[in-house]
């Protein structure tokens, strides 16, 4: 088993006012030769947005974009003619493909929104560019992990041009759960959300980083009341 642990601390930071970016991988102006990406996991920005904010219309092209909110409303526009809100309680993902332009905004004026930016590389480019979203906590398990997104169309959560699969997971203090990974060359990279967990011996804290693969599974226990975020990913990127 190969691990590799990123601690909150040591991401790169960006403080723009109107938007605060944590970046656990190289982006923007935050280089870091030896965090590029983990695996097909190119982008892991944890964002706060403040009232009324947001990103104005931009291009992307070949690339699996999944946006989840943690806290607030982020009003979404794009050049597919999409024009939706996901809050707290959804995943929204794009293939970006041959090229879409898009907008993200925080909707309520008072308050910020606070949400997870996460680029996947894809297996296949040039693709139709495609949107979707649904709500996490329509399929949320308690004390298990469960499915938000994988590279099948008909299996549960949102769907990607990858052998990606993501689970979140919402454990009680002192609950225990194991991980077997669903493809062989994959690793996983676990973000805690909440609280502290435990994996393999290693203790991670809020907004830690753990990436583990050359392993078929793993064991995890909550210190305390916790939330994860699971990404198993192609390693050969």
């Amino acid at each position: 088993m190969k691990t590799i642990l990123h601690r909150s601390e040591t991401r790169g930071h960006a403080d723009h006012g109107w938007l605060n970016s944590y970046h656990s991988f190289s982006f923007a102006n935050y280089y870091n030769a030896e965090r590029m990406h983990f695996g097909a996991l190119r982008v892991l920005n944890d964002d706060t947005v403040a009232g009324g904010r947001g990103f104005g219309t931009h291009p992307h092209s070949n690339m699996e974009i999944v946006s989840i909110p943690l806290e607030g409303e982020l009003q979404h526009m794009d050049d597919m003619g999409n024009s939706t809100v996901i809050k707290t309680g959804d995943i929204q993902v794009m293939s970006a493909g041959t090229g879409v332009s898009h907008s993200e905004y925080n909707k309520n004026q008072n308050k910020p929104v606070k949400f997870l930016q996460i680029w996947i590389i894809p297996n296949k480019k040039d693709v139709t560019p495609r949107y979707d979203q649904i709500s996490i906590k329509d399929i949320a398990i308690s004390n298990s992990l469960t499915q938000i997104l994988s590279p099948n169309p008909d299996d549960a959560g949102v769907w990607i041009y990858q052998h990606t699969w993501f689970y979140i997971g919402d454990y009680d203090a002192g609950k225990t759960d194991s991980y077997t990974f669903k493809k062989e060359g994959n690793g996983v990279y676990i973000f805690v959300l909440e609280g502290e967990i435990e994996i393999e011996g290693q203790k991670l804290l809020k907004r830690d980083g753990l990436g583990i693969w050359e392993v078929d599974s793993f064991t995890m226990k909550a210190i305390s009341n916790s939330k994860i975020l699971v990404m198993e990913v192609p390693m050969n990127q």
